[in-house]
């Protein structure tokens, strides 16, 4: 009997494998607000972090933090600028609302270094030309803190933060970038950079708790640019492109985009100073800067200036200012009736439209790049249309043309792509990113244009329509008049016979 005790023991010691198991120690997460004493205001930014241990978070703009702790015996220590350090021990509650008094911390308790809060940052195109921006570092749920760039109503995010002793470092994964800066006192200087280091950095610095794009020099807006115009961008050789410009101003606040052939500017925001205006946006890919002055009898004037030249630009206000029909800019060549390919998905297997799964299905197929903002703009919307219309009879392939070509960059940028947007559609995979690579890989196109093009198919394999460029929500009403025309297209196609 005791022999039989003593296998039994050992058979719950025991895992299937013959090892011990070794359990991991408990965790749990931990929330509430912060506020302050006077008047219970939320505040944002507080560090939070475990005593004794390198976990830490922060409170978000609501004031709300959330910290992943050990189960036992946890003190977390809650500190920020102007506010007196507290500390509280944690029982078995999950949830404790603090509030800080004003005041100063005692110098042997002050804060270590904390990314959360709001920056204001410059890039440096060249000497003497400087591009603002704005973002947030916020702890999501998890306590991880994530970056946010603000550029007129958008917030976009970024990617996850992460600090070591004396650096701060900012992925930009969607663009394969990265912002990494020096930790020091006041503003932080480093550089935006590519992930793997290849191409040539741009200077930055960065500076916590100012909110403000331009610097405001008090001159009040000599009119209103608000409205529509028809807009020409004339680049050094000589070569114009002609454009939409979109304005909204508010005050001395100006908002905007250009929308081209190609696709849109995104978000712009900037400043109306006297009879000069000023716009930047930078989300992740790379900044855009554009200056300018105006009549108020709606002319404009201006050059869009980057890191490797400048556009000079002149505009006029016209409500009906348009682009030429998107629908009628590529097509397919004389002697062909269909659009097909044979392309590798990430995994190396051969996609074609003569595949199964596209017989007899309306097809949509979106050639694009990871790298591009109207891409990222055009998969944003596309990705969760498609889960609701799949099961109409609706089958969707992205054709991507990446900047690299080696497998496992590719596999990389596929899958944070399809991870962010829970793409639930086919990525193939068609060659570098070039315009002429795109033209000779599908050669029953008559020319190849913009990043993304997008191609509807009927139920018989025809194209129906194609589309050039993407003209995202920063437009308004032209992305409404997409929405529109794009989801008739798709209604008549499943209904056809």
């Amino acid at each position: 009997m005791l022999r039989l005790l003593s296998l039994l023991a050992i058979v719950i010691l025991l895992g299937s494998n013959g090892y011990t198991q070794t359990s991991q120690p408990a965790k749990r997460t931990i929330s509430g607000l912060v506020s302050s004493t006077d008047g219970s205001t939320p505040l944002e930014g507080v560090l939070v972090a475990v005593k004794g241990a390198a976990i830490t978070s922060g409170s978000q703009q609501d004031g709300m933090y959330y910290i992943e702790v050990p189960a036992n015996d946890t003190i977390l220590v809650f500190s920020r600028d102007e506010y007196q350090t507290a500390e509280i021990r944690l029982s078995t509650n999950n949830e404790y609302n603090i509030a800080l008094k004003p005041g100063q911390s005692n110098p042997q308790t002050k804060a270590p270094f904390s990314a959360l809060g709001s920056w204001r940052g410059v890039f440096e195109l060249r000497p003497g030309v400087e591009v603002p921006f704005n973002f947030e570092v916020r702890a999501d749920k998890s306590g991880s803190p994530k970056a946010f760039f603000r550029n007129g109503e958008e917030w976009f995010q970024g990617g996850p933060v992460r600090q070591t002793a004396d650096s701060l470092f900012i992925s930009l994964d969607q663009f394969d970038n990265e912002l990494a800066f020096s930790i020091g006192q006041g503003a932080l200087t480093g550089t935006l950079r590519k992930q793997d280091r290849t191409g040539s950095p741009l200077k930055a610095r960065i500076e916590q708790g100012l909110s403000y794009r331009f610097a405001d020099n008090g001159a009040a807006p000599a009119g209103d640019l608000s409205g529509t115009y028809d807009v020409t961008f004339t680049s050094a050789d000589g070569k114009e492109e002609k454009v939409v410009g979109l304005f909204r101003q508010q005050g001395n606040k100006l908002t905007g985009t250009f929308l081209r052939v190609t696709g849109d500017s995104r978000y712009l925001e900037g400043i109306v100073q006297g009879n000069e205006f000023y716009l930047s946006t930078f989300f992740g890919s790379g900044p855009s800067y554009y200056k300018g002055k105006f009549t108020t009898d709606g002319h404009l004037t201006g050059e869009n200036i980057g890191a490797r030249g400048s556009q000079s630009f002149t505009g006029s206000l016209n409500a009906k200012a348009a682009l030429p029909d998107p629908y009628k800019l590529t097509y397919l060549k004389p002697g062909y009736t269909a659009f097909d390919f044979s392309l590798p998905d990430v995994d190396g297997h051969a996609v074609s439209l003569q595949d199964a799964k596209f017989r007899n299905k309306v097809v949509i197929v979106t050639i694009g790049g990871t790298w591009c903002p109207n891409c990222v703009d055009e998969a944003s919307f596309l990705a969760p249309w498609y889960k609701v219309n799949h099961s109409r009879g609706i089958e969707v392939v992205s054709i991507q043309y990446e900047r690299q070509t080696d497998t496992a960059f590719v596999r990389k940028v596929f899958t944070r792509m399809r991870d962010r947007y829970d793409i639930q559609y086919a990525q193939v995979f068609g060659g570098i990113a070039d315009k002429q690579v795109v033209a000779s890989s599908l050669p029953a196109l008559n020319t190849f244009l913009a990043f993304p093009t997008t191609i509807l198919i009927d139920k018989k394999g025809r194209v129906a329509r194609i589309h050039t460029g993407y003209s995202g929500p920063a437009t308004g009403p032209y992305y409404q008049e997409f929405l529109k025309e794009f989801n008739g297209e798709i209604d008549a196609l499943v209904a056809a016979k």
